[in-house]
């Protein structure tokens, strides 16, 4: 008798779960997929996961270091959250546009996965009319790659290897990894090809929609989750709104937002523009049934002692969003003699703060990402 109501509501129990569960934009996304999209949705009233971006392939004054991490360095913990890049593979080139290569990156994102993190995906692809970087923002670029465009078949062809890069990412058990894909990133900016300056928002929308039914439809990849990806330029929902492609297709609304000038100056003004950004973006989402994310941010060499508790984590009281992703430690750069870095190193004048900053609650670094079994 006690054995039937444990069975029974071992059953009740598994039916309820299987009834708040949410499938996300793609219907036919993996077990996995579907797991972390419903995770990071919960976690928004938690905390949010700490990103970095190429954090395990380089950082100050190192490069290709089994273990290392500026962040680990720091804290002992790991990112909840990476962020790497897909420029170049489209011109079958072995390495990305930061030169990490293409295999190590492979080895990174199953390295993150299976340690419990999270991976996300840009991609700066190369201007498929003229062959340039992707801040050749020639008037047409998107024109030209819309279907019946004279460079539509080309890109095809770029989405063909993207697709077969994302389809080749597997756990230990042969699953595909699942993956936050940003496609067109910074959308509403005017730098890339296929920005505002570019294309129309119809002619975006439209190759929107085309490059997301291309790799789920056509090349059957179901382990993405999308994020729509804009930078902090807009003053209303509808301004966001601009060149959205529908909820059909879109898993996360989020945008990119960067600290400049004067570090006494910069912090309050930053402040207070994340904050209202971001409560534009958390109304959007709950209407919409989306996360809320800031996909990229940061204060490059950060010269504000206190900028992570003071300014950043300031900035995010009071929201509910799933990660926030700092940008890449490049280091100093040799091309042109500058020094970049998002987040602080030993020895940094940030440093002390960045530790402090990763003991606040509601930052989720590796060993919170590892508890939460995101993909479970």
């Amino acid at each position: 008798m006690k054995a039937s109501i444990i069975l029974f509501l071992t059953l009740i129990i598994s039916i309820y779960a299987v009834a708040q569960t949410q499938l996300p934009a793609d219907k036919k996304a993996t077990l996995e997929t579907v797991r972390l999209y419903n995770n990071l949705k919960r976690l928004q009233n938690k905390g949010y996961l700490f990103g970095h971006q190429d954090d395990l392939a380089y950082g100050v004054k190192w490069k290709y270091v089994k273990g290392k991490s500026d962040v680990k360095d720091l804290t002992g913990d790991y990112p909840a959250l990476y962020g790497w890049d897909l420029s170049h593979l489209e011109l079958n080139e072995k390495v990305n546009i930061d030169t990490v290569p293409f295999e190590n990156i492979k080895q990174y994102i199953k390295q993150a996965y299976e340690r419990g993190s999270v991976n996300t995906l840009s991609w700066h692809g190369t201007n498929p009319l003229t062959g340039k970087s992707a801040w050749d923002n020639t008037a047409g670029t998107v024109a030209s790659i819309l279907p019946g465009g004279q460079k539509h078949q080309l890109y095809k062809e770029d989405l063909d290897k993207i697709a077969a890069f994302l389809s080749g990412l597997k756990g230990k058990h042969g699953e595909l990894i699942p993956i936050i894909y940003r496609p067109f990133h910074e959308l509403s900016g005017g730098w890339f090809w296929w920005g505002n300056k570019s294309c129309s928002s119809q002619e975006f929308k439209t190759i929107f929609r085309f490059t997301l039914h291309y790799l789920r439809d056509i090349k059957h990849v179901h382990n993405l989750l999308y994020a729509y990806n804009t930078v902090d330029s807009f003053n209303t929902a509808d301004d966001f709104l601009e060149r959205y492609p529908g909820d059909d297709l879109i898993d996360i609304l989020s945008f990119d937002a960067y600290a400049y000038g004067e570090a006494s100056l910069t912090g309050p003004k930053f402040v207070k523009s994340i904050d209202t950004h971001l409560s534009i973006i958390e109304k959007l989402a709950k209407e919409k049934n989306k996360i809320a994310a800031l996909a990229e941010v940061g204060y490059n060499n950060i010269p504000d002692a206190n900028w992570w508790t003071n300014v950043l984590a300031k900035s995010l009281n009071g929201h509910h969003i799933s990660y926030v992703l700092l940008w890449r430690n490049a280091g100093y750069k040799a091309a042109d003699k500058s020094t970049e870095y998002y987040v602080p190193y030993p020895g940094d004048l940030s440093a002390d703060n960045f530790v402090e900053f990763y003991k606040l609650p509601q930052t989720l670094f590796q060993k919170e990402a590892s508890q939460e079994k995101l993909y479970k």
